[in-house]
């Protein structure tokens, strides 16, 4: 979310995010008639239409990342409640990608206009998602202050309610999706909600819930076909002993009711202390990019050379830790900055360290392998997919929400293009292939309509099992498309190091010498 045009700013002077379309759009009375989260059981909104929409985010989140990887999993307690906090920069995959690595359901929070937009505010209420009015929503008039502190509060307590219950929530302490390469401004929802949980769960006689950092890293976050690392921090303590008696006997009835101000605070600097580190940290994504650089070359020196995006975000921290001279941060940056403009990376570096790397054998092997697999099934990806990449593209390009939305609507177009699009185009093609059945049999030898039997029943199941295999290989066309782009993303590295090679060895060179 890009910053404020409007000249509006909150009570710390700072600008008020501008809103897109969307976030203006604020529909009170059918904010309060949001469902409401049970707190019993596995599911906080509606178990059938829970699951279903996991497994159609899981599936079309496979497909989104090259590489995703996940650490420190195993620190989440399964016994209790917890609150992930991450620094928030790519709109709905950031929320996702906690969700679908945590080991628990959450109780869902966000911006007010997740329940109420066309189709996806539909499944946001099956999960009993809960809206909240952001200062930058209210300070434009979208609702009274009257409304905006009924709502969230009484969202907050339901999100409270439910972490104390033991399930997972997800909140960003920022409050907006941002393009920024540190944490901007913390705002207070995050802890004021954990430790109403906190005094819930005392009165209630549960153990008492937990903060989570997360550390959420994207090599280019609005690339399709990015690497990816979601990074559970240690687990924050959040002791009781504290809370006014007062608190605690309000949130267990029901009634929201305001932390103390100190221990809000006191928590939010915890957690930004936790936090910070877990992001770039850094004046500029061109300083971010120079730490990298550095650190691919510290490792060729060393002949340790870095194999997984989350060796390379570790090894730039460690650049933090120990960094290089002024004049080789200065050239890194420089270097660092050439390639991205040219889709490339310190992974494009040579084993030395000195030029540009050529062709890898195995990748060259990897990539045809992909090719095929991705030619073999083309016919069926133009059919299948080409509605949702073009309505993915120009969406994810035409966004008013700024370039950290881009991979949110392109991941919408494709999960909700293929629940809408797939099963018309497979019933399409099954009646197709149905009205021309003695063609088909003629070029192969098999009338599919009666391959389990002549009688008009056993024809209506040939006809659902082949409409349930179109499905299936729409799917797998999904992912076969997702290699051709791998290869294509590929011969354009290659072409680009081939381009630059000569110019650029000289500056890495020149840095090598420097980092001596």
């Amino acid at each position: 979310m890009e910053a404020g045009k409007d000249g509006r700013t909150d009570h710390h002077g700072e600008d008020l995010p501008e809103l897109s379309k969307s976030a203006t759009k604020m529909d009170y009375e059918r904010l309060l008639s949001a469902p409401l989260p049970r707190f019993k059981g596995n599911y906080p909104g509606s178990p059938l239409w829970m699951e279903v929409g996991y497994f159609c985010l899981r599936r079309t989140f496979s497909n989104i990342f090259r590489t995703f990887e996940v650490t420190g999993d195993e620190k989440i307690p399964t016994d209790r409640g917890t609150l992930c906090a991450a620094w928030h920069t790519n709109g709905l995959l950031d929320p996702i990608s906690i969700l679908l690595t945590h080991p628990k359901k959450f109780v869902v929070g966000g911006r007010h206009d997740l329940v109420t937009r066309p189709l996806f505010g539909w499944w946001a209420r099956k999960f009993a998602a809960q809206p909240v009015v952001r200062k930058a929503e209210l300070l434009r008039g979208g609702c009274s202050e009257e409304e905006a502190t009924h709502l969230n509060g009484r969202s907050l307590l339901n999100l409270a309610t439910g972490i104390s219950a033991g399930f997972g929530c997800a909140l960003f302490p920022e409050g907006t999706s941002h393009s920024e390469s540190h944490l901007i401004r913390l705002r207070t929802g995050p802890m004021r909600t954990v430790l109403a949980a906190v005094a819930i769960a005392k009165a209630q006689d549960f153990k008492p819930p937990q903060m989570i950092p997360i550390g959420l890293h994207y090599r280019v976050r609005h690339l399709y076909r990015t690497d990816a690392w979601v990074e559970y921090g240690d687990p924050i303590t959040i002791p009781d002993e504290g809370l006014p008696q007062d608190l605690i006997e309000a949130v267990s009835e029901g009634n929201w009711a305001e932390p103390p101000a100190q221990n809000v605070t006191t928590l939010r600097d915890a957690l930004e202390i936790k936090l910070a580190p877990m992001t770039p940290d850094s004046p500029s994504f061109g300083d971010y990019r120079a730490d990298h650089l550095v650190a691919h070359m510290r490792a060729r020196k060393e002949q340790t050379p870095l194999t997984t995006w989350r060796e390379e975000v570790l090894a730039a921290r460690e650049v933090k830790a120990k960094p290089p001279s002024e004049d080789a941060a200065k050239l890194a940056k420089n270097i660092g900055n050439v390639l991205y403009d040219n889709h490339l990376d310190g992974r494009d570096i040579s084993p030395d360290g000195r030029r540009l790397r050529s062709v890898s054998p195995l990748g060259a092997i990897i990539d045809l392998a992909k090719l095929a697999l991705f030619l073999t099934f083309l016919p069926i990806t133009i059919i299948s997919l080409s509605l949702q990449i073009l309505l993915g593209r120009y969406l994810g390009d035409s966004t008013d929400e700024g370039m950290d939305a881009r991979t949110t609507y392109q991941f919408l177009a494709g999960m909700f293009g293929s629940l809408i699009f797939w099963p018309i185009i497979g019933v399409t093609s099954v009646l197709i292939a149905s009205s021309f059945h003695s063609e088909i049999h003629l070029m192969i030898g098999v009338d599919w309509t009666t391959m389990l039997g002549e009688d008009e029943t056993m024809k209506v199941i040939s006809h659902i099992l082949a409409f349930i295999a179109s499905l299936i290989l729409f799917l797998i066309s999904a992912n076969t498309f997702s290699y051709g782009w791998d290869v294509y993303v590929d011969i354009r590295k290659f072409t680009s190091r081939q381009r630059i090679g000569q110019k650029i060895s000289p500056k890495l060179e020149k840095l090598l010498s420097l980092l001596e």
